[in-house]
């Protein structure tokens, strides 16, 4: 880790300090968190219960935009006998869309509406402008998470039956959805849909579904990134590092003799001259080039691969973008609700992605500091005293949904 660029992000900031910190390092735990009011935690998720026991056992509030852990009812009492609040979901996806969600569905009962259907979708893109490769896809977020996404499969409900996706049908089953001046975008379910109904007060709805958002042609591609085995984490490849992309491609094929690319496409079931085939050779898996690295999984190298082609640019801008999609009742009127934001960053470093994953945990943080939120235990943002004044202060920073309803 490089202490140093953390210190060229506080410059200026003369109540900000960095240390060098591990998480694993019980002595330095000790030695650095008792004393403060609050610990905002942006630690990749896995690191996360060391900062939740430390917090707990100090007795000092934690905010992080990660999902909540597996195991968040065992804290839950903990916390709330400690007088503690552990705030996660606190970011973008999740965490805004926890916000608006709530806020639209609130609206809807408010009005004796009757939610029959919830689906929500968001995804971190890149500005049309920007957009200038066959994948329309560059990275604004951790490039591991994107390599590795969808691995554990997904679950939603659809008309009153569960849906079941594993991970090697997850990037078949994609949805189009359409965004007002961006135009026709796909999605593909995220995660576990289900576990949310009770946080919504949704335990009877029909349909609902939480998806990530793509532009067309992404998930069919990415797909057969998945069926190579490419994204695959669980095996380290042999002789890497005399390996070339070219080679590394071969290793997954059931054929060693021949055209290459002739090999993958019969394998995939492509044409050559598809787009979607197309995507596949832009990336460079057909090159002499090496990946310069010693050791790794396939999803190591797929990730080497893809940072020398998805790297967002110094002027390139990205951009988030979510969408809600709501069906009510009322009476025997059918309605829909679409609810709506697109929010594009300034450049490489002030990306849209960073605006709207940092500026809630901070929002948060500073409500939590002045005392206006009153819970203890752990939670996400669906109660109103927490993502009303955050949604209020992000329409004053320009981040603000649009909605447009319809009778069905």
């Amino acid at each position: 880790m490089d202490k140093s660029m953390a210190e060229k992000r506080i410059e200026g900031k003369d109540r900000s300090c960095a240390v060098f910190f591990d998480v694993n390092d019980e002595k330095m735990i000790s030695g650095l968190i008792p004393g403060f009011d609050l610990v905002i935690s942006m630690l990749p998720a896995f690191l996360h219960t060391r900062v939740i026991e430390a917090c707990l056992e100090y007795r000092i509030h934690m905010i992080t935009a990660s999902y909540n852990p597996v195991n968040a009812a065992d804290y839950h009492r903990t916390a709330q006998e400690r007088g503690v609040i552990l705030l996660n979901e606190m970011g973008l996806d999740p965490g805004i869309d926890h916000m608006s969600a709530m806020e639209l569905l609130n609206k809807i009962r408010e009005k004796n509406g009757k939610i029959i259907s919830f689906k929500s979708s968001t995804g971190g893109l890149v500005a049309p402008e920007s957009d200038n490769n066959p994948w329309n896809y560059k990275f604004s977020w951790n490039p591991a998470n994107v390599v590795k996404a969808g691995q554990l499969g997904a679950q939603f409900i659809e008309e009153g039956f569960y849906k079941y996706i594993p991970y090697h049908q997850l990037f078949k089953r994609t949805e189009k959805i359409w965004i007002e001046g961006y135009g026709e975008f796909e999605t593909y379910p995220n995660r576990d849909s289900v576990k949310y109904r009770e946080d919504y007060g949704l335990m009877d709805i029909p349909t609902m579904y939480r998806g990530t958002i793509r532009r067309p042609g992404y998930a069919k591609a990415w797909d057969a990134l998945v069926q190579l085995g490419m994204t695959n984490d669980l095996f380290e490849i042999e002789n890497l590092a005399d390996m070339n992309y070219k080679e590394f491609t071969q290793s997954f094929l059931p054929s060693f003799s021949g055209d290459l690319k002739a090999n993958l496409a019969a394998y995939l079931h492509l044409d050559e001259q598809s787009d979607t085939f197309k995507k596949l050779e832009w990336l460079g898996l057909f090159s002499d080039q090496k990946s310069g690295l010693t050791k790794g999984t396939p999803a190591t190298v797929l990730q080497q691969i893809l940072m020398s082609k998805w790297a967002l640019q110094p002027l390139d801008r990205d951009m988030i973008v979510m969408q809600h999609q709501v069906r009510y009742q009322t009476g025997n009127i059918t309605k829909k609700v679409e609810s709506t934001l697109t929010v594009e960053g300034k450049n490489s470093h002030y990306t849209a992605m960073a605006m709207t994953v940092g500026l809630p945990v901070a929002i948060g943080a500073k409500l939590l500091l002045d005392g206006k939120i009153e819970l203890t235990g752990i939670h996400i943002p669906t109660s109103r005293q927490i993502y009303q004044p955050i949604l209020s202060e992000l329409k004053t920073l320009g981040i603000q949904f649009t909605e447009k309803e319809m009778e069905c």
